[in-house]
């Protein structure tokens, strides 16, 4: 099974259990227990500067751990960056992509390398990299681009990586070259096959056994895939798609949201390049469902002090990633998996936006009181625990994405007014039946 599979399952058991090919992540638990570091002096960076100094590390991610002929990102490596790691995901790349428009803007490096690495991405997505029906495998060798574990073909990862391919074509929209190859990857995407027959898309196929039997049926990371799919000019998938799926509702301490699995990353993939601020459909204002989300989830992990002393008002955050124990989906409300007082900074991170104060107080924290082992040369480590004093050695694309991401357009809004401009996104969105959240509308609320 892939790691949506396995959220799923825990979306409805409510347990954990590591990663489906352990072999990737093999060093996950080599932060090892020691005496504990000694109190640094407080960060003094502004809000802004702190910021910064995680996108400009992330970025340094992304730049170092692509394969020099392809352009592929690799799904994780060491914080020191020293590792033999030979996977790549398409969802990381899809990040990455997305990270050099936002490193260009930056000047984390320059431009001519910068729009060099990217039209050696998409000239190897486009014309090398296997495909099946316009979708690419999850995993692949960063280098020979091989597919690797036995992955799925998976629509959620060529969801992750058409965003950062269709935000590339924007942001050098007078780049002829850029441009006609982030079309070709888009446009032959064939989004009916996917459904396989059915109303909601299939989470992946696999070319020994056929399509994944877990669909994209519950209020997740969910809405990017639709809104391709029923914006493509080529292959279109039906605006019916967008009312297939169900949306749960959520009630934890006052506070009454749409959520599916109770992870916080599924609350911000989608935003990190689509702006639903301001807009609604006949469900929900999306944006706000975020907002009240990330509160519900700081106010669990509050909940649990009495277990864990390390959560308080400055230092929660807990979604999908690494532990001692491997990688787990673990999360809440309601608790899932076997939560032991970790902290996940992408969980603040990538909420940023959403709630700025709140998580900019937790990344402070962690910045000013964790950095002597909890902070490295790619920004922060996946996961530590101040209990126990693991820290993990290790980053994760996706995870250091949707914070560098999500910080961006916390502060500047680069990655959604770019991403925006894509014709077929703002047809997609009418299409789906989104306006403005002027008129009288159901919202959630607390």
């Amino acid at each position: 099974m892939n790691r949506r599979e396995l959220l799923k399952l825990f979306s409805q058991a409510l347990i954990a259990v590591p990663l489906f090919d352990m072999s990737m992540i093999s060093s996950c638990g080599g932060g090892q227990t020691s005496s504990a570091p000694s109190p640094p002096a407080s960060y003094t960076g502004t809000d802004d500067q702190l910021l910064d100094d995680i996108e400009r590390a992330s970025f340094q991610f992304f730049w170092n751990q692509a394969g020099s002929g392809t352009g592929l990102v690799k799904d994780r490596a060491n914080a020191t960056g020293s590792d033999s790691y030979t996977a790549a995901s398409i969802a990381s790349t899809g990040f990455g992509l997305t990270a050099l428009c936002i490193g260009d803007q930056r000047g984390y490096g320059t431009a001519a390398d910068i729009k060099a690495r990217v039209l050696t991405t998409l000239r190897y997505v486009a014309n090398q990299l296997t495909n099946v029906h316009g979708f690419y495998y999850h995993f692949v060798d960063w280098q020979s681009g091989a597919r690797m574990f036995s992955s799925e073909v998976s629509s959620i990862d060529t969801a992750l990586l058409l965003c950062g391919v269709l935000t590339c074509r924007q942001y050098y929209a007078s780049e002829a070259e850029i441009v006609s190859l982030a079309t070709q990857i888009y446009n032959r995407v064939e989004w009916p096959w996917m459904l396989n027959g059915g109303t909601t898309l299939s989470m992946g196929w696999k070319p020994e056994s056929g399509f994944l039997a877990a669909r994209w049926d519950t209020y997740s990371e969910l809405m990017m895939i639709y809104l391709l799919g029923i914006g493509s000019p080529s292959n279109p998938l039906s605006p019916a798609t967008w009312k297939a799926w169900s949306r749960p509702t959520v009630q934890y301490q006052g506070y009454t949201y749409i959520s599916g699995a109770p992870t916080l990353f599924t609350h911000q993939f989608s935003h990190a390049w689509f702006d639903f601020r301001n807009k609604h459909d006949d469900y929900a204002d999306y944006f706000q469902n975020s907002v009240l989300a990330t509160q519900a989830h700081k106010a669990f992990c509050i909940s649990l002090q009495s277990q864990f002393s390390d959560y308080t008002d400055s230092l929660w955050g807990i979604t999908p990633s690494d532990s001692v124990n491997g990688y787990v989906a673990w999360g809440g409300p309601p608790k899932t998996g076997p939560i032991d007082g970790s902290v996940v900074p992408c969980a603040a991170g990538g909420s940023v936006a959403f709630l700025p104060q709140d998580c900019l107080k937790v990344l402070r924290t962690i910045r000013t009181n964790y950095a002597s082992r909890g902070w490295g040369r790619y920004s922060f480590v996946d996961a530590f625990n101040p209990l126990t004093n693991w820290y993990n050695a290790d980053v994760i694309g996706i995870d250091l994405g949707i914070a560098m991401l999500m910080a961006e357009n916390y502060r500047s809004g680069l990655v959604w007014q770019t991403f925006m401009k894509n014709p077929e996104v703002q047809n997609a969105m009418v299409l789906a039946g989104f306006t403005n959240t002027s008129s009288s509308k159901t919202l959630p609320s607390r």
